[in-house]
């Protein structure tokens, strides 16, 4: 595999955007949500519509260019990257969606899709064919602007458990209405605080058949080769490139700072040189990773794109993830202490 230097993420971003986004950036962790300002952006470039179907409005971008995009608002803005890569890629779901509640769905411009992967509630079939939804879920990002709630249930009929072949419970995805759902504030954690990732739950509420999908290549309702790509590698591609887009971000803000500290006169030649050192290894570590990360997602879209779906090329997107993730955050706890207490002040 042939690997090329990757550029860093500012440039697919507009000064102006960067701006706006870090400009509320301390209200919105104050708030534990994003900023009008942040959202409004957010609707005018359609990021929660990086992932939807054209055929709804959406931007339907291909994997490099997401990826890429995704990184770059995560380094603009942690909390915001987040949201928006928690959000579009809900709406990825548009392309398994039924065509006419999809159709409604995406034609609000403001459509935000907010939701859980834990299968923590149960959807009990009833006799005209929908389905009786209660349950709760927890860490839904986005959950204050969403519009529709994604909830992963097991599916019940009757007191019985539906059962796949395997013998495993047969658990499904549904999209809902926010207005049907409760929700419950809990979101009260250390990190990426503007996000809003609250709990939500339904009781008993009755939804319509079609608001059930499958998340299977068999079961698109959009044919485009974006929905035939496996959603575990997609998933793992972008949740990385979340995580290398603030390791990068933190990385920038580590320069200036380890320039003055290196000025102070306690400081022995070998503490410079350590310093220094430190923040090169780091910053030479991540780039390299991220060079081979791109190089992977690169070639396993292209050939998918063509009809040519090799198990080798998506595990080699599975392994540069992880080691892209793990590099970010081994990355940032090496040079975190070397900053002094400016880094450890909520105001910076």
């Amino acid at each position: 595999m042939i690997t090329t230097a990757i550029a860093h993420p500012s440039v697919l971003l507009e000064t102006e955007w960067v701006t706006i986004i870090r400009r509320e950036a301390m209200a919105a962790e104050q708030a534990g949500m994003l900023q009008a300002g942040q959202l409004e952006l957010i609707y005018q470039q359609q990021w929660f519509k990086l992932l939807v179907p054209k055929a709804y409005g959406g931007l339907e971008l291909d994997l490099p260019d997401l990826i890429r995009m995704e990184e770059a608002l995560s380094w603009a803005d942690g909390s915001l990257g987040w949201v928006v890569t928690l959000c579009a890629g809900a709406g990825w779901f548009g392309g398994f969606i039924n065509h006419a509640i999809a159709d409604k769905i995406f034609a609000d411009p403001k459509v935000c899709l907010a939701g859980s992967g834990a299968a923590t509630g149960t959807a009990t079939k009833t006799a005209n064919g929908n389905y009786i939804i209660n349950g709760s879920w927890k860490y839904a990002s986005g959950v204050k602007h969403a519009t529709q709630f994604t909830a992963n249930c097991i599916i019940k009929q009757g007191d019985e458990t539906v059962l796949n072949e395997d013998g495993s419970p047969l658990i499904l995805p549904f999209v809902i209405e926010s207005h049907l759902a409760t929700l419950i504030p809990a979101w009260k954690y250390v990190g990426m605080m503007g996000t809003g990732s609250h709990a939500f739950e339904i009781n008993n509420l009755e939804v319509d058949a079609n608001r059930c999908f499958e998340i299977d290549a068999d079961a698109k309702v959009v044919d485009s080769v974006l929905y035939n790509y496996p959603f575990r590698q997609l998933a793992e591609g972008t949740l990385a490139a979340n995580l290398s887009g603030m390791a990068l971000h933190f990385i920038d803000l580590c320069g200036p700072i380890f320039e003055e500290r290196s000025q102070l006169p306690k400081l022995t030649t070998a503490n410079r040189v350590t310093l220094m050192y430190a923040l090169e290894e780091v910053k030479t570590n991540l780039q390299n990773l991220r060079n081979e990360f791109y190089a992977a997602v690169d070639l396993s879209w292209q050939n998918f794109a063509v009809g040519f779906e090799s198990p080798e090329e998506l595990q080699a997107v599975s392994h540069t993830s992880r080691a892209l993730a793990i590099a970010a955050r081994e990355g940032v706890d090496k040079l975190f202490p070397y900053c002094g207490l400016i880094a450890a002040s909520p105001d910076t």
